[in-house]
């Protein structure tokens, strides 16, 4: 009875908000042209959830550096989120869902609306009309391009952003989304990953750690022996709301790449094994930090949140409930020791974005080549079971090779552009604005003003070396 009241709500609200189509040519509501209309509002809906993703970076990455470039990354979310849109527009949508061939679409751009439906027979038969699968894609390219922007905090230039994230939603984004989810060669393998673990979350790590490696550590970030020195945030507390707005937006990450409420409420569940996978990664990693640390660490536990989210991403559609509590809790813990590992290997990753989201990026592909169950395979249409439910090494040989795939075309080409540019214009700014803060370097003003002005007025007599800096860097060789 539940189901029936909320399957006519549903329905009443598509009428209501679809009136146009929701209508035959003889005044009736038919059978296919309401489901259009209820998936249309579905897809609405998670399209909303994973644009307000943008919020939860903003907040995670401004609380996360330190006080002196808090408003420069924020405002950076946002022009970066504004380049996603007209380069998508553009060329974005056509290269990655247009119909080509197997490397790269070659229609569709300067995407006009339903009018261009000719141009993008991959989305023919999911039921949703095409001016809200370019939206849902959209904001799915903007996170990709939010994390790959992640590894440059606190030390490259305004411009960087501004030429890279066009080039990255040109030709790096886009040909990945093609290859998995456009008709591209892997999805004609049968790689299963079905919101973007490999896609969006790998690609965008992978180009984040090449812009880590160009830029080099932050000053102050080691000793001269090499040994790193912590940079605490400026705020922990908007990170964790971050993570919250995230880990809510994640609900329409992965369950809206279902692109319908019907099919048996199939979102459902896959609402069911990201909730539970970001759950066990918030513990495992508190518990792991504890462990390790002697302290339970919260940054610790925030990026287990992070990593779990991004490693079920590709195989919530795919594997039971069970085995998404310990994708979860593994790549808390695998973030854990890779973010640390990296530090001390020199790469200085402000928000770790390789660690969460390319390291968690691997095992959520890796897992669904263990853990696909055959029902689930079938279900989706996708790939096949996974080696622990008797499909052997097919399947996991095919995420294994999406992965090396993905890993080392968004690393050549990242090292191509960024390293031409960090040779033609320079990608970070002058050590002395750098020391200033990016606030008042880049925006000539301050994301805190009023606290910022009193440390610079010395009314609490801070030395100059505590104007330039900002928050304290405290020495601690075991902490993140």
């Amino acid at each position: 009875m539940k189901k029936k009241w909320l399957f006519g709500s549903l329905g009443a609200l598509a009428a209501f908000a679809f009136p146009v189509s929701a209508f035959a040519a003889e005044g009736e509501i038919t059978a296919p042209v309401l489901q259009i209309g209820l998936n249309s509002l579905f897809v609405f809906l998670a399209t909303m959830l994973v644009f307000f993703m943008q919020a939860g970076f903003a907040l995670l990455e401004a609380g996360t550096v330190r006080m002196k470039n808090a408003g420069h990354v924020a405002g950076k979310t946002v022009l970066t989120l504004g380049i996603s849109v007209v380069v998508w527009w553009a060329v974005g949508f056509g290269f990655a869902f247009g119909d080509g061939n197997s490397f790269l679409g070659t229609t569709g751009f300067l995407f006009g609306g339903e009018d261009a439906i000719g141009s993008f027979s991959v989305f023919s038969e999911v039921g949703v009309p095409l001016n809200l699968m370019f939206l849902f894609q959209m904001a799915f390219a903007a996170v990709s391009l939010a994390i790959a922007c992640g590894g440059m905090a606190e030390r490259a230039k305004l411009s960087v952003y501004i030429i890279f994230g066009a080039l990255f939603l040109t030709i790096i984004y886009p040909v990945v989304a093609h290859w998995v989810w456009g008709g591209g060669w892997l999805g004609a393998l049968g790689m299963q990953d079905y919101a973007g673990s490999t896609v969006v979350h790998l690609t965008g790590a992978t180009a984040a750690l090449v812009a880590t490696i160009l830029l080099k550590p932050r000053l102050g970030k080691y000793n001269k022996d090499g040994k790193p020195n912590s940079i605490p945030g400026h705020n922990q507390v908007l990170t964790v709301l971050g993570v919250i707005i995230l880990w809510v937006g994640w609900f329409g990450f992965n369950p809206g790449s279902a692109l319908t409420p019907l099919n048996d409420g199939f979102f459902g569940y896959v609402l069911l094994t990201t909730n539970l996978a970001a759950a066990a990664g918030a513990v495992a990693a508190l518990l792991i930090s504890w462990a390790v640390m002697g302290k339970s660490d919260i940054p610790s536990m925030l990026n287990g949140v992070l990593a779990a989210l991004v490693a079920i991403t590709g195989s919530c559609a795919f594997v039971e409930a069970w085995a998404s509590i310990v994708i979860g809790a593994v790549a808390g813990v695998l973030t854990f020791f890779t973010a640390r590992w990296f530090e001390r290997a020199g790469l200085d990753d402000p928000i770790y974005a390789f660690s969460v989201h390319g390291i968690a990026g691997v095992w959520g592909a890796i897992s669904t080549g263990l853990f696909a169950t055959p029902e689930l395979a079938d279900k989706t249409g996708v790939g096949s079971a996974g080696l622990f439910y008797g499909g052997g090494f097919g399947q996991l040989g095919v995420q294994l090779l999406g992965v090396i795939g993905t890993f080392a075309f968004v690393l050549a080409i990242s090292f191509l552009l960024l390293g031409g540019m960090k040779w033609v214009m320079g990608l970070r700014v002058t050590e002395e604005e750098e020391m200033m803060g990016l606030d008042i370097s880049e925006h000539g003003t301050y994301g805190y003003p009023e606290q910022m002005s009193l440390l610079n007025q010395g009314t609490a007599a801070p030395s100059a070396k505590t104007v330039a800096d900002g928050p304290r860097i405290v020495k601690n060789d075991t902490a993140l």
